[in-house]
């Protein structure tokens, strides 16, 4: 340091008066002062009794980490109050280590004052003992050199001090260490280093073998830098110019990285420094300097120390000293990434692996083993043996030679091996090099234990591919290779589980055991029922099994019970195959009555029934739950768990005390629910036990074709699906059994009443009305109809033809509170869509309160408020409707049938057939009084389907209404009906020209009438009966569709020896017969003479008829243009029916002609 006084401390100079610079560096006679930090650079680092923060920080996280993944796989084990318990103690501790981190992440901050101070006193330490040394050291020279001796006097010297003043003969050695020689230039230092860089480039050229290894290498600064990849990059340098100067140690850098955790890898520099560096410099001066003879020492010079001599190199060989530092390098940089996997392994250790692990180091510390899943010894008497360990990862450093084929030495390539044997020749000839390179490398071997927690495993599952394990020095990582291992051996046993359980038929289906793999973690997902799954897996740390439900927290009431089975796998992890089984069927039942308790039902795991009584319920059972109807206690919901499938059961029991008490199961119903989300629920009823109980029953179905009840389908599927037991299943089930057992009552109704019945079940096809749906649920629906047959309870009724063979009768709201209803559902034979307002767009329509009819299926209900007359509201219902809909079925065919196609149906509802018969002529039929002795009545009703005013919505058969009515209640109505349209469709051409004439008449102020007299007969009037003489003319409907044209006064009851029709006359041969005078105009009979009736009613003959009749054929038959016949007879004209109109026309007006023309004359 400058001082102001002018003297120097250094040798006593003087410094000169100058002022002193204090901004920077300062100096006094040209001697640099020591800044502050270079003296704190100068300070020894102490480090007695510090932890580094950030060991402190990682070392706290991770336990913490350690301890939430601990609580994560035990708190679901644990009941609520444990779980919540736990969670606070844990929150409390950690808290507090949280707290204690941050007060000393807070004293941190003035560490760096803190660390100065130590250095501080260290050095004070250090210069305290330095000054404690000096006085012992000058203590021992004073004892030494008492008994020495004074060597004789320096005359010479002493003569030169006196006569010369100064010293001539100071020793040559004080001169070197006083006197510095003067310092050399850039460019002198410049030449010299080129000199070595060139010197150095022709030995690694033409004399030095450089292994292939590391034969990349730069010169640079004086000094060569050598690269073996992977290893380590070292720098040489040499000793002299000379032939025989050797290499001496300059640095090294070993070429790898750290991966994972790397929490105190400072203690692992790549560049070594302090006493490593030290040992390493040795080691490598040592190989470099093996074969360099030693330097002797300058004459008169005795060395302090008597060396040992040096190796001798054989004759022939030339040594080889890069050769020695790549062994030697190499050997250091696999050692020390070698240290750095055990360290890595401790501190796995450290961290919650210590009990599960056990690590070995070989004492020449070239191997390092670590046994993993270490388990405690098993109890003397246990009988499953189980091996102590899962097996052992080691990691050593071999040495790996070529094979004897190719020469032997160093493992290279073929293409290094020449180029190594071409160095050779080049630079040693026929010498050989004193050493040869060493290839060493990690070997990574894995040894699992055989039979590893007692399950055999594939030899395929534990077989890695080359190359797989292996040690990377670009990221050693410890852990990383042990999980490798730990996976592999895990998974294979996960999947020797898997086989074992995939042999049980329950877990045969595909995906009922599978291997999950998720982020590094493995599992054995495995479908227990319905939505339950349930996850073993394989702790790799730990090697322990362990049982988890999906559900997590959710599944906490099932803790215990996990505990208990994981802790039997992890003693004989080779039972799953009998636990899982067992845990599956728990958790069945579990679900099961949870549900039921949900619903408020009172259950029973067990049941005082003697073992021949559960035989009853099948051999292969599993596991029973027992479901009390509260109604009914002596009926139970009997859920039968098998391997495959969930059954469901209504027993009846009777209580039998010998002893004690017991339970006899008298009657058995199986319930079928594998359709239950279509609210298909099926039931087979059994009466009387039999040797096949417990088996499926199957009654047959009135419908042969249709498939028995518990026939097996095509689309089941799976059949573990049936285990998926719901809440509203379960519910309906209930609500089942406690309808079937009140269903006595509605059977008993049809017995009293003589009807046989059999239990069917509903159609898979059919669905719940909108209309029935305020009376009928999903339930209603699954309780089995009663089926009768139309023949028996329909006999007698009208229009039995018009049902099919098979009649439900399903009673309904036995379930709730409401009225007991009872609905009758008959499918038609045939389906007609209804027409019209009245039935409205809808697919369903309810003409009335008592009938619903789905027009899709063809199929009517019948619904009757009350049960006990439920048979008789339903014929009568029936009688009607059945009728209507025979009548629109025929009327629907016969456009096509009868080649009518201006038939067309109009409206139909059930109630009322309304249909136009030809063009716009329409008749509604209804039918009153179906029931009555006389066999009920029909309504006519007709009209016109187009219309402008009132008078054109006139239908002319509405006269012939009242006999028409009668015909649809002669035989059949099927044919009836055909022959009422057949009747309307060819009298029509008759009523509508009478009614055209008729109107005719009424414009012109004549007297004319036309009326029926009968079906297919018409007449039409002249005049009226206060005149003396009345004509007529009769149309009359034959048979081969024609019409005949007749003179009223003559009578179709009569006729003559020929078979043609004529006027009836006296009998020349019987005069004793009464005469004919005309024919009643009321009946249409002869009327005699002297008969007894008033002359008002006689009708008389039309003049000159015969004559009329002649024209008229001949006029109609030149003008006609269609295929049709036209003839006359004696009393008028027979003609086709297209004909009609014409022929009625003209003769009408030649009769009226005749007649006016007669009158006025």
């Amino acid at each position: 340091m400058a001082t102001t006084n002018g003297v120097n401390g250094v040798n006593g100079h003087k410094a000169s008066s100058g002022t002193v610079d204090v901004s920077g560096p300062s100096t006094s006679n040209e001697f640099h002062e020591t800044s502050l930090e270079e003296l704190e650079r100068e300070l020894p680092v102490v480090y007695d009794g510090q932890v580094p923060l950030g060991d402190l920080l990682s070392r706290v996280t991770q336990a913490i980490y350690a301890e939430l993944l601990e609580m994560a796989e035990t708190l679901p084990n644990m009941s609520k109050e444990a779980r919540a318990r736990t969670i606070a103690d844990w929150v409390v501790k950690t808290k507090k280590q949280v707290v204690k981190l941050y007060a000393v992440v807070k004293w941190s901050r003035d560490a760096d004052t803190v660390q100065k101070a130590m250095n501080i006193t260290a050095f004070l330490m250090n210069q305290n003992q330095q000054f404690l040394d000096a006085i012992d050291s000058l203590a021992r020279a004073r004892d030494n050199l008492d008994p020495a001796r004074l060597r004789n006097h320096d005359l010479l010297t002493s003569l030169d001090v006196l006569t010369t003043g100064s010293y001539r003969r100071l020793p040559s050695v004080i001169k070197k260490l006083i006197v510095q020689p003067p310092p050399l230039s850039d460019d002198e230092v410049n030449k010299i280093v080129a000199d070595v860089e060139d010197r150095i480039r022709y030995r690694l050229r033409m004399t030095e073998i450089i292994p292939i290894e590391m034969s990349k290498y730069t010169i640079e600064r004086g000094r060569v830098r050598f690269a073996a990849p992977r290893l380590f990059e070292t720098s040489l340098c040499l000793r002299g110019a000379q032939k025989d100067d050797g290499w001496f140690f300059v640095d090294v850098e070993f070429l790898f990285n750290v991966g994972g955790d790397e929490t105190g890898m400072q203690e692992f520099p790549r560049v070594p420094t302090g006493v490593m560096k030290r040992h390493i410099t040795e080691g490598v001066d040592a190989q470099l300097a093996m074969y360099v003879p030693i330097t002797p020492p300058p004459e008169g010079q005795v060395p302090p120390v008597e060396l040992p001599p040096r190796p001798q190199l054989p004759e022939g060989t030339m040594d080889a000293p890069l050769v020695r530092v790549y062994n030697f390098l190499q050997m250091m940089s696999l050692s020390y990434q070698l240290e750095i996997m055990a360290y890595q392994a401790q501190r796995m250790c450290n961290l919650g692996w210590a009990e599960y692990l056990q690590l070995g180091m070989s004492r020449d510390r070239k191997t390092f083993s670590v046994s993993y899943w270490i388990r405690k010894a098993p109890l003397p008497n246990s009988r499953m043996k189980i091996p102590p360990l899962g097996g052992t990862l080691t990691v050593s450093i071999a040495r790996v030679r070529a094979i004897p084929k190719v020469g032997g030495g160093p493992a290279r390539s073929a293409k290094d091996r020449i180029l190594a044997e071409l160095q050779q020749r080049a630079k040693l000839n026929t010498a050989r090099p004193s050493d040869e390179v060493e290839t060493l490398r990690f070997e990574a071997k894995w040894e699992p234990v055989k039979n590893a927690l007692g399950v055999p495993v594939a030899l395929e599952d534990l077989a890695f591919t080359d190359g797989e394990l292996g040690v990377d020095s670009d990221n050693l990582d410890f852990e990383a290779l042990l999980r490798k291992v730990l996976y592999k051996h895990a998974k294979a046993i996960l999947r020797a589980f898997q086989i074992q359980l995939q042999r049980k038929p329950v877990f045969a289906h595909p995906g009922e055991v599978s291997l999950v793999e998720s982020d590094g973690n493995l599992a054995l997902r495995i479908h227990l029922c319905a939505d339950e799954i349930v996850l073993v897996s394989l702790d790799l740390r730990t090697g322990r099994i362990t049982l988890r439900d999906t559900g997590d927290l959710a599944a906490a009431g099932r803790g215990p019970r996990f505990a208990h089975i994981t802790q039997r796998l992890n003693d004989a992890p080779q039972g799953i195959t009998d636990a899982v089984p067992f845990l599956r069927i728990l958790t069945i039942t579990d679900l099961a009555e949870q549900k039921a308790n949900y619903l408020g039902l009172q259950t029973y795991r067990q049941r005082p029934f003697k073992a021949e009584e559960l035989g009853k319920l099948g051999p292969a059972i599993r596991g029973l739950l027992y479901v009390q109807l509260a109604k009914f206690p002596n009926h139970y919901l009997v859920l039968v768990i098998m391997d495959d499938e969930l059954r469901y059961a209504l027993i009846s029991v009777r209580i039998q005390t010998d002893v004690y008490q017991t339970m006899i199961m008298e009657d058995i119903g199986w319930l079928d629910v594998k359709r239950i989300h279509g609210d298909d629920l099926l039931v087979t009823v059994d009466d009387h036990l039999n040797s096949s109980r417990g088996q499926k029953h199957k009654v047959k179905s009135a419908d042969e074709s249709q498939p028995a009840i518990d026939a097996p389908r095509a689309d089941m599927g799976r059949t573990v699906n049936s285990l998926n037991l719901e809440t509203q299943v379960l519910r309906e089930l209930y609500s089942y059994c406690c309808a079937r057992v009140a269903y006595m009552k509605v059977e008993q109704q049809l017995k009293l009443r003589g009807i046989p019945y059999i239990h069917v079940n509903p159609s898979e096809a059919s669905r719940v009305t909108p209309e029935l749906l305020h009376i009928q649920s999903s339930l209603a629906r699954s309780v089995p109809g009663l089926c009768v047959q139309s023949s028996d309870i329909l006999s007698g009724a009208p229009a039995a033809e018009a049902a099919m063979p098979n009649i439900r009768v399903i009673p309904l709201n036995w379930w709730s509170d409401k009225k007991a209803q009872v609905v009758t559902c008959v499918k038609l034979k045939y389906v007609q869509q209804p027409m019209g307002k009245r039935a409205g767009t809808s697919a369903v329509i309810r003409p009335s309160k008592r009938i619903i009819y789905d027009t899709e299926e063809a199929v009517v209900s019948f619904l009757s408020e009350d049960v006990d007359k439920c048979v008789d509201e339903f014929l009568e219902e029936w009688a009607r409707v059945s009728k209507m809909v025979v009548i629109a079925r025929e009327v629907g065919q016969m456009s096509k049938e009868k080649k009518w196609p201006d038939i067309r149906m109009l409206s139909f509802d059930l109630q009322t057939v309304e249909f136009a018969y030809a063009a716009d002529y329409t008749v509604s039929i209804t039918c009153t009084d179906q029931l009555s002795p006389t066999g009920g009545t029909y309504e006519l009703r007709f009209s016109r389907a187009s219309y402008s005013t009132l008078e054109d919505r006139f239908n002319p058969h509405e006269d012939s209404e009242p006999f028409l009515r009668g015909l649809l209640r002669r035989g059949r109505l099927a044919e009836s009906l055909h022959t009422l349209v057949s009747l309307l469709r060819h009298t029509l051409p008759i009523v509508v020209q009478l009614a055209e004439i008729q109107k005719e008449a009424a414009d012109q102020s004549q007297f004319l009438d036309t009326f029926p007299k009968a079906v297919g007969w018409y007449r039409l009037l002249y005049g009226d009966f206060r005149q003396v003489s009345t004509h007529a003319l009769d149309f009359r409907l034959f048979e081969g569709q024609q019409i005949a044209i007749l003179d009223a006064s003559h009578s179709l009851y009569s006729r003559d020896t020929s078979g043609n029709l004529s006027l009836p006359g006296p009998d020349p041969g019987s005069p004793s017969k009464r005469q004919t005078v005309g024919v009643s105009s009321l009946t249409g009979k002869p009327i005699q003479r002297n008969d007894a009736v008033h002359e008002l009613m006689v009708l008389q003959p039309i003049p000159t008829f015969q004559d009329l009749v002649q024209e008229t054929v001949k006029e109609v038959g030149s003008a006609t243009k269609v295929n049709a016949h036209i003839t006359a007879v004696d009393v008028g004209i027979i003609c086709d029916i297209p004909l009609a109109r014409s022929a009625i026309m003209t003769l009408h007006k030649k009769v009226l002609r005749k007649l006016v023309g007669g009158r006025t004359s």
